[in-house]
Formats: C-alpha cells, structure tokens, sequence
C-alpha cells in the first residue's frame, strides 16, 4: 500500500486516531490520517505566498508521491485546501499528536514543505512564518528549523555555525568540540608549520577572534533558548 492510498476514507472514520499519543503501527503512508494532514499542509503551504502554482503542486507530487490509484484524491483535497491557508494550523497539530514519539518523521515533513515553498524559485517571508509556525507546532527546536532553512536557502557568511562549519542542531559537545578544533587549526604556531608568512598571523589571529565570537554568540543565543523553554 502506497503513500496516499485510502486518504479519501478518512472523513467517514468515526475515531479521531489523530488523539493516538503514540505512533500508529505500520508506515505512514498507510495512514490516511496522515496523508490528509499532509495533503492539506501542502496545499496551503502553496497559498501562503498569495498564490497557488502548478509548479507548487508538481513540487508537492514529487516529494510526496501519489500513486495513480490516489492521485484524483489528493488532487481534489488539495485543491480545496489551498483555497486558504486558514485551518493549516489545525492539520499540524494533529499531526503533531498523533507522531509525537516520531519527530524525525515530523522534521521530514517540514524538509518536503521546504522543498514545496521553493517550487516557484524563491521562498517568501509570508512562506517561511508558514514553515516556522508548522515547526513550532510540530514541537521541533528553533535549532531544527534553523538548520532546514539553511539547507535550502542557504546561511550567511558571518552565521556562528557556518564558521565553527557544524550544524545548527549540534549537540552542546559538539558545538564546543569544533570550536576547541577551529581554534587549534588557526593557530599561529600551525599557520608558520604550514609554510605561510609571517605576516599571516594577523589573519590567523583575526580568524580566531572570529571563532571565538561564533562560539560566544551560539553559547549565548543557546542559553537564552534554554531558558525560555
């Protein structure tokens, strides 16, 4: 069983599976709770900008797959949820709930609504509150998100993590690991060994202090969410 199939029954279920507080059995696509989520998601995702492409709901197929036995159905549900993008709030909870115990499934949700967002050649800021809000819902950390949005708009020159080169959800350790790491590589001593002028130490002492304060800014910026939660 595919992806999308049965996503039609679920409007005559009489129980709402989605108040399940643990992961359902067997592969989500065999959940129609969660292809209708998903379809929906999608779909208003798709409006979030003000209009709704072909190309959004080529991106859409892509990621997600109908096979052609669903395809009338998911076309006809997305079709009528992205009329609005009222509601979509609604879908990402029930998701949410219902795969509380499977967030890496719920991050790959929000890497497909990315992929949606960018179908068009650009992602909006009216798209990225849309994603950031699903995230939120979805309980994903500030950090998760971050690193998605980097991977398809790509981070600054001057992002911390850019600098010390690890991702933005890195454990703690991590995150010290790589600096103690960027540090010991621009060292003065390690620039002479490697044969380069002297006057490449202001560079390598300049990389440092850049290191050290990407270091500082994650430390900082990762305390401040720590203590918000």
């Amino acid at each position: 069983m595919t992806f999308w199939r049965n996503i039609a029954s679920l409007a005559a279920r009489a129980v709402d599976d989605a108040d399940c507080p643990n992961c359902p059995p067997g592969l989500p696509g065999e959940d129609p709770a969660f292809s209708t989520a998903v379809t929906a998601l999608g779909a208003k995702l798709a409006k979030a900008d003000g209009r709704a492409s072909a190309d959004e709901y080529a991106a859409f197929a892509e990621v997600f797959q109908p096979d052609a036995a669903s395809e009338r159905d998911v076309r006809r549900l997305y079709d009528l949820a992205r009329q609005t993008t009222r509601g979509f709030e609604s879908y990402a909870r029930r998701l949410a709930r219902r795969y509380a115990g499977c967030p890496q499934l719920l991050e790959d949700v929000l890497d497909g609504l990315f992929h949606i967002a960018r179908a068009d050649g650009h992602l909006t800021e009216d798209e990225l509150v849309y994603l950031g809000e699903v995230a939120s819902l979805f309980k994903l950390s500030p950090l998760t998100f971050r690193r998605l949005k980097a991977m398809h708009m790509g981070s600054a020159a001057d992002d911390p993590y850019v600098v010390l080169s690890i991702a933005q959800d890195a454990s703690d350790g991590a995150v010290r690991d790589a600096w103690r790491a960027a540090l010991s590589e621009a060292h003065p001593d390690r620039v002479m060994a490697r044969g380069l002028p002297a006057e490449y130490v202001e560079v390598a002492n300049a990389k440092s202090a850049a290191i050290n304060a990407a270091y500082d800014i994650i430390t900082r910026e990762r305390l401040s969410l720590n203590g918000a939660a």
